[in-house]
């Protein structure tokens, strides 16, 4: 291999497409953990609400609707709200839950997808390791030959003939 061919050579990771397969792969898993984080955050959102809603609905009882003369009718209305509302506020914790189990999974993907991911990042940091060691030595190795083939004329001309 000549000088020029020496410095020619360029790392080529043969299993460069395998390692974008994972990159593309991890990046899917984390857009699976946002969307369920945002899903997450929807609901919690939405809990919030139904508690605000609870809270100042029970205010508004307490400040204007317990004074002077009761009415049957609003209290039993109002306490069928309270349980309707509970209800609901029951369905969102069970999907809080479930939305809580698929994030940890979706997790549990990324975080198996950017060890694939990785393994294959220090895989291709070796074969670049072991070709630049490789490269050194044939650079090493034709820059010796080229000391002996101009080192080899001067010494046959002082060697007595």
């Amino acid at each position: 291999m000549t000088q020029v061919e020496l410095v020619m050579t360029k790392f080529v990771f043969q299993l460069d497409g395998v390692l974008r397969h994972r990159e593309h792969i991890e990046r899917e898993k984390q857009r699976d953990v946002s969307i369920h984080q945002t899903a997450m955050a929807r609901l919690q959102d939405e809990l919030r609400d139904l508690d605000a809603a609870v809270q100042n609905n029970v205010q508004d009882l307490k400040n204007n609707h317990l004074t002077g003369r009761l009415d049957m009718t609003f209290l039993a209305a109002h306490r069928r709200y309270a349980l309707a509302m509970q209800r609901k506020a029951m369905g969102v914790a069970q999907a809080m839950a479930a939305e809580q189990r698929k994030l940890e999974a979706a997790q549990k993907a990324l975080l198996e997808a950017s060890k694939q991911r990785k393994t294959m990042e220090k895989l291709r940091d070796r074969q670049r390791e072991r070709w630049a060691m490789d490269l050194a030595r044939r650079e090493a190795a034709e820059m010796d030959e080229i000391g002996m083939q101009l080192s080899a004329p001067g010494l046959r001309a002082e060697e007595p003939a």
